[in-house]
Formats: structure tokens, sequence, C-alpha cells
């Protein structure tokens, strides 16, 4: 267990250290100056990060991916899927229900929509998604013909939204479908797919393993539009945050108790959850069952530890950071964001899940490096294109119609499981970091350019173009192989056909 842990807080550091280097060296110029104060809590925050992301992670491999698979195997061996789909409809909405970022997007929109309203219909959302998804991997549907489908929904809705003048609400709608796929559900749901999909098992189990996240980010992003149909009259009311640093002792006592107990909240949704389905259909063995506990609680542990350093050093130094360099230079701001974008992804902790699911089920054929390359350029350019967006003043959309209709496309010539990771990495990068750290910049830039009234125009959004790059640059990736494949074949056809007759050996 220590040299695990030690193992993983080692993967922490090399994740963290860059970004927070980056910032520290930014500190120092005219750029984004911070007092040593503010350079003293953020570093103390980078240490608690690195500690947060490394229990976490242990905790995610001890707890959350154990149970997640276990209930797939367990479900799926009774063979009664009409009680897998209803599990898997229940585990969705009450884990949606409960995440802490799901309720501050529905404050943001409360003016025009009720919070409540809100919660419970993205929650159903997911949940119906996610039984859709059990059911393509029991019947085997194929993955693209299911994203083409709904993401042409998606739009389809966007474009009414827009034709009743309710394009403000397009960067929140699409945010949300990032917000709500967190580290606590990530790990949890990949595993029960592939859970699932080993125990149906033939040819596709790996490919089929993937494609959860996926699906169940577009219930949220369908959700909101919906609602936002409905809702009549009102601007969008956004109070700007107080980003000052919380470094007083009674601060940061209700910041971790509060903190502690959204997460505890969504912890104890899927620990009761996991306690019917073991009296009721695993019955694991209590050794089995000690291993989950322990693992809960490093998982708890370091996700209070992990959103609390964010909330005291990242989210203030993000803003300062985006609104210095939005008053300093567009084109520094612009550059700034692409490079912090490729290393911030580094240091989501649900990140490492994936790429560690993805290297076991594919054996090694996308490897971690590779998954960690595609993303870190995948999110530096959403990052650069969302400021770039900020500083001409477009729509959203101009990014989203042809970003999905390329990604989309890519599906049609990539192997299937490039897109099922593709697509899954998508919901997966746009974690708590992102949130917590590039939005606020991003703010920060947007109310020095624009003005605090223009954030939901121009600062939201980012989410949502996070978690669109990556269903490029992965499914690029595979497109890369056929090539590379499809050139070596060539190569060796044209060696053997001109090949001199008189090596050829003749038998009798």
């Amino acid at each position: 267990m220590k040299k695990a842990l030690m193992n993983k807080l080692w993967e922490a550091l090399v994740s963290v250290l860059p970004v927070a280097a980056i910032v520290l060296v930014i500190s120092f110029t005219p750029l984004a100056p911070l007092s040593w104060g503010e350079r003293g809590v953020f570093l103390l925050s980078a240490l608690l990060l690195v500690a947060g992301i490394g229990l976490f992670n242990l905790g995610a491999d001890l707890a959350m991916t154990p149970m997640g698979r276990h209930i797939g195997i367990g479900l799926t061996k009774s063979k009664r899927l009409a009680i897998l789909v209803a599990v898997s409809f229940l585990m969705g909405v009450l884990i949606t229900v409960a995440e802490p970022d799901l309720s501050v997007l529905a404050g943001q929109i409360s003016a025009v929509v009720n919070p409540t309203m809100l919660i419970v219909t993205v929650g159903v959302g997911v949940g119906l998604f996610l039984s859709l998804a059990i059911i393509r991997i029991v019947t085997r549907t194929d993955l693209t013909a299911m994203l083409l489908f709904f993401y042409m929904l998606l739009f389809a809705f966007a474009a009414l939204l827009i034709s009743v003048g309710g394009q403000a609400f397009l960067p929140l709608a699409f945010d949300s479908g990032g917000v709500t796929t967190g580290p606590i559900t990530v790990p949890f749901i990949m595993a029960l797919g592939v859970g699932i999909a080993h125990t149906l098992g033939g040819r596709d189990a790996g490919e089929n393993s993937f494609g959860l996240i996926a699906l169940c980010s577009v219930g949220p992003v369908l959700a909101v539009l919906l609602l936002s149909l409905t809702a009549t009259g009102g601007e969008i009311q956004y109070p700007l945050p107080d980003y000052t640093m919380a470094v007083s002792g009674a601060a940061l006592r209700h910041l971790t108790g509060e903190t502690a107990w959204e997460v505890a909240k969504s912890l104890l949704l899927m620990i009761a959850f996991f306690a019917v389905l073991q009296l009721t259909v695993l019955h694991l063995p209590a050794q089995k069952l000690m291993q989950i506990l322990f693992g809960l609680i490093f998982a708890f542990v370091g996700l209070v530890v992990f959103l609390v350093a964010v909330s005291v050093g990242f989210m203030p130094v993000g803003y300062r950071i985006g609104s210095s360099m939005a008053a300093f230079s567009g084109k520094a701001l612009l550059a700034f964001a692409f490079i912090i974008g490729m290393v911030v992804v580094l240091a989501e902790p649900a990140v490492h899940v994936l790429n560690q699911q993805v290297e076991e089920v594919t054996d090694g054929t996308v490897t971690r490096n590779q998954m960690l390359l595609a993303l870190s350029i995948g999110v530096g350019v959403s990052i650069g294109l969302s400021i770039l967006r900020l500083l001409m003043g477009f729509s959203l959309l101009y990014y989203l119609i042809p970003g999905y209709l390329l990604s989309l496309g890519l599906s049609f010539f990539v192997p299937k499981i490039y897109t099922a990771i593709a697509f899954d990495s998508g919901g997966v990068a746009s974690g708590p970091l992102t949130s917590s750290f590039i939005l606020p910049m991003t703010i920060g830039a947007c109310v020095t350019l624009r003005g605090a009234d223009a954030v939901m125009d121009f600062a939201f959004g980012v989410v949502a173009l996070v978690a669109m790059t990556p269903l490029i640059t992965i499914q690029s990736l595979g497109f890369r192989s056929i090539l590379s494949r499809v050139m070596r074949e060539k190569a060796a056809i044209r060696k053997i056909l001109s090949a001199d007759d008189a090596q050829i050996i003749y038998f009798k």
C-alpha cells in the first residue's frame, strides 16, 4: 500500500509541476505579477493538489474502479437486462444529482430556470443515456451511429433555441456536458462498462467497454437545451464570484467543511447503492469489501484536498492571470492559453484513470503517453480557440458545428475503438481543474476586455471546447495508424514486385 501511494504521489507531482512552474515564472514578469503572499498560497495549494491527486488516484484504483467492475459483472451474469438497465438509470440519476459542479451550474441561471428542476432534469438525462449506453453494449449497437443521431439532435435543438432568441443559453448548455462527468463518476461508470463488456465477451469487448461517458455527456446538453426552450423572461444572471484568496482560518474551515459535505453526498449515494447490490446480487468476500472501504476513504480525502486546493489557490490566481494578461497583451494571453492548456490536463484526476483503462483494454496498442499527448494538444488548442473567440467576439457555434462535423466524419474512417475512446476523453478532459483554473482565467480576461455583462456570452463555452477537441486529436491518432499500416503494406508489395527474378526459388 505504501509503495502504491508513493507511486501515485510521484505521478501527481510530475503532472502538477509543469502547471505550477509556468504560473510561478509568469508571476515574476510584467504579464501577470503576483505578490509574494499570493505566490506562497499558490505554491502551498500546488503541494496540496499533488497530495489530493495522489490519494484520489489510489482510492479510484482500490474502490471506485472495482465497485463499477463488480456491479457490471454481477448484474450481467444475472442475465436480467431489465434490472441492469434500471440499476444503471438510478445510478446515473443519483450520482448526477449529487455532483457539486451541477449545483453551481444551476445557480447561474436561477433567474429563468428553477435550480431544482434543472438538477433533476439533468440527472434524468444522464440516467437515460447511461441506460442507453448499457443497452448498446448488450445489443452491440454501433456507437458511431448513436453519436451521429444524438449530436444531430443536439444541433437541431440548438437551431430551434436560436430561432426563439435563446442563444445566450448555448455556451452554458454545452458546458454542462463536461461538468456532469466529474472525477467521482468517471472511474465508476467506465469500470461498469468494462465489467459488462468483458462479461458478455465477443470480438469487440474492448471497443464496447468505452462509450459510456460519451453518451452520458450528451444527456445534460439536451436537458439544458430543452429547459432553455421553456424558460421565459429575464436574462441569465451571472454574479461575478469573489476571487480573493481565502487564507483566514475561519474561511478555510468553512470551505473545507462545505467541500467535504458535497463530496460525501456523492460517495454516500454510491456506497448505499453498492451496499444494496452487495446484499442482493454481488456477495463479495469481506477482504474485498475492506479494500473497497479503504479505497473510498483515500478517494474522499484526496478529492476534498484537491477541491480545497483549487478553490484557495488556483481559482484566484487563474482569474488574476487572465485579467492581467488581457490588459497587457491579447497575443500574450493567446499564447499562454495554448501552453497552459497543454499542461493543465495532466493534472486532471480522471484523465489518469481513463489513460490506465485505455492502456489495459487495448493491451498497450494505445499507450498512456499517446493518450496524454493527444489530450494535451487537444486541450491546448481548445483553450487557445476560446481566447481567440473572446478577442474577436463571435458565436461559439462557429467552433462547435464544424468541430463536431469533423469529429463525427472521422468516426467513419478510423477503428471504432478510437472513436469510443475519443468521445469518452472529451467528457473526462473537462474536469474540475479546467473549471476551477481555466474558466476563472477566461472570466478574468473577459471582464477586462468586454466587461462583466459579456461573461455568459464569451467566457462560458471554454469547457465545451475542451470537451470537443480531444474528439478530433485522438481520432486523428487512429487515422494516422491506418495510414501508417497502408503505407507499410504498399511498401511491402512494391518490394515484392521489384524483386529480382534471380532471387526467386522454384520448387519442382
